[in-house]
């Protein structure tokens, strides 16, 4: 495990104090906390076979309008 040393304003570790579960130490405290703040300001991410293979750029976005149209050629 890696050792950090960071300055948090008293605020902050304040904020961090008052998260602690019973019995977890501040190291855990704060490592937890950033992780899952880290997790939340990134967001959902996409799955990556999202936009691969071949095929028109626009495929999902009109994937009904190519369906029908195949359909209607037959």
């Amino acid at each position: 495990m890696a050792r950090r040393t960071v300055s948090l304003p008293q605020s902050v570790e304040d904020v961090a104090r008052a998260a602690a579960r019973d019995g977890e130490s501040f190291s855990a405290t704060v490592a937890r906390l950033i992780e899952r703040g880290a997790r939340a300001e990134q967001g959902v991410r996409r799955p990556r076979y999202v936009a691969s293979g071949d095929g028109p750029e626009d495929l999902g976005e009109v994937a009904e309008r190519y369906l029908a149209e195949l359909v209607d050629s037959r």
